[in-house]
Formats: C-alpha cells, sequence, structure tokens
C-alpha cells in the first residue's frame, strides 16, 4: 500500500480551505499525517490466505463493473483528548462516480459541510457556510486527481480504496498478510464476509456483502501511529450505474463564493502564536 493511499480515518472539510480550529480538526488525517515517513520492523513473508485474497478481487470485480455508482459514506475517526480516552468524530457523505473522470462528495455533517467536484479537467473546493472555494487544475482520471488532491492540498478521501480504477491492486499492494475471518449478519443490514489485512503500514478489517460484493465496512489502524487511533469508514445506500444528469458534477451552488487558493493550509507562525499566547496572559 502506497503513502497517497486514502483509506478510513478523516473528514472531508478540504484542507485547502483553512477554515480555522474546527476546520482543521476536521481536516487532519491523524493516522495517514502520522505516519507518511513511518518504518515497521514487520519483515514477515506474505502469507495470504487464498479465500481472503478471492474475497478482495470479487469485492474490486463488482465496484469496477459499474460505469457509475452512488453510495453514503460515514467516516467515524479517533482523536486524541485531554484526559486520555480517544475520542470519536463522524461525518456523512454523499458520494457520486462516473468513471472514469467524474466524482462528487458532499460532505454534510458532522463539522463544517463541504463540497467537492471533479469533471476530469478541474477540481473544485467549496465551503458552503463561509462561502468559499478553491479551484485548482486536475489530470484526467480518478486515480491521479485523489493524488493530486492529497499531494498539493491534504484532501484526503477515506474511501478512496473503492473508488479507483482498480480496487484490487491499491487494497493489496504491500500486504504481508490476508486472512479469512468469517461472516457477519450485523454489518449493513445483510450478511457480509470478514477479511483482515496487514501491510508494514498498516492492519485493517473489510466487510464485504457475501451476496454483491460490495465493501460495506473497513476499519483500520496505522503502525507508526504511536496512539494506535482507530479509523472506520461504513459504506450503504449503494446504488451502480445511476441515472446521472449533466450538471451532476458542477459546482454550481460556488458561483459566486469568493476564491482562495487549492492549498493545504499552513500552520500558524511562531509570532502569530507568541502574539496570541500575549494576548490571552493580558
Amino acid at each position: 500500500m502506497t503513502k497517497t493511499r486514502l483509506l478510513a480515518g478523516t473528514a472531508l472539510l478540504a484542507a485547502a480551505l483553512a477554515l480555522g480550529p474546527g476546520a482543521a480538526a476536521q481536516t487532519a488525517a491523524p493516522a495517514r499525517a502520522a505516519t507518511p515517513s513511518a518504518k515497521s520492523t514487520v519483515k514477515a513473508s506474505p502469507q495470504l490466505e487464498p479465500k481472503a485474497m478471492d474475497l478482495l478481487r470479487a469485492m474490486s470485480a463488482s465496484l469496477t463493473a459499474s460505469q457509475s455508482m452512488a453510495f453514503t459514506a460515514v467516516t467515524t475517526y479517533e482523536s486524541p483528548s485531554s484526559v486520555g480516552p480517544s475520542l470519536a468524530y463522524a461525518t456523512s457523505s454523499e458520494v457520486l462516480l462516473q468513471r472514469p473522470d467524474r466524482l462528487r462528495v458532499v460532505t454534510l455533517g458532522d463539522g463544517p459541510p463541504a463540497e467537492y467536484y471533479y469533471d476530469g479537467k478541474t477540481i473544485t473546493a467549496f465551503a458552503p457556510a463561509e462561502n468559499l472555494v478553491a479551484v485548482a487544475p486536475a489530470p484526467s482520471t480518478i486515480d491521479a486527481m485523489l493524488k493530486q488532491a492529497f499531494d498539493n492540498a491534504a484532501i484526503y478521501f477515506p474511501f478512496a480504496d473503492v473508488v479507483g480504477s482498480d480496487p484490487f491492486k491499491t487494497i493489496t499492494e504491500g500486504l504481508t498478510k490476508a486472512f479469512y475471518i468469517g461472516q457477519s449478519k450485523v454489518v449493513g443490514g445483510t450478511t457480509t464476509e470478514m477479511v483482515a489485512i496487514a501491510s508494514n503500514e498498516m492492519f485493517m478489517q473489510i466487510w464485504i456483502g457475501a451476496d454483491d460484493k460490495l465493501p460495506r465496512k473497513m476499519r483500520a489502524m496505522f503502525r507508526g501511529d504511536p496512539l494506535q487511533l482507530r479509523h472506520q469508514v461504513e459504506l450503504s445506500n449503494w446504488k451502480l450505474d445511476p441515472v446521472i444528469a449533466a450538471e451532476a458534477f458542477a459546482a454550481a451552488n460556488a458561483a459566486n463564493a469568493k476564491k482562495i487558493d487549492f492549498a493545504a493550509p499552513k500552520a500558524p507562525s511562531a509570532a502569530k502564536k507568541a502574539a496570541k499566547a500575549s494576548a490571552k496572559a493580558q
């Protein structure tokens, strides 16, 4: 699994919009931010159970068989608290995809609402509450756009593994272990097959629909995270090959928004921090 893989673990307010402390908490990718350069000591040779790999392969085939799809992604991620145990935060996003070059993500809550539109030429990040918009040229495929958005603006989609052109390749890259756990009748209101996978970077459990082979839940922990925070995304309301309006990937609501740079927010300078500390002391 590459460092730019965007698994589970964060809300979807664009870092590009830098909307203050609340937005920053929503934007940060706790595990991914903590572990890009982390090196694990795990050196075991791959132990990949055929049944687990077959389920992952079937899941990928189910996802890529459709030219378009829509689903709801509810993301829960943990963040350190001042009292010790981690706090859990959640967001809900409506995702619409049309291969190979259209993606829309509308995140309604919790946290500030955010909207993302990719039309094969540009990516737009819109914060409706603050009426701010950032637009940047984008490459011609969803895969390349996701990588660019993460590299250039720290925009991090926790469900990116399932919207790429080859989910099987993305999920299984660098695996050292994969095994089948068993069935569950609890997740997603259907029977699912549970699979666990591990690499030098992370450990993840995936719930896959027994009949439709669609992913229902993904739960991950990153080895390089000293706090061992957990990140989870639940996927529901699947619609495969829905009819999509031509204007579905246009940011019409952002037409009159104030334009800002499409870039990751910068940490406050030492001078600003000192000034704030002085003001509080007074």
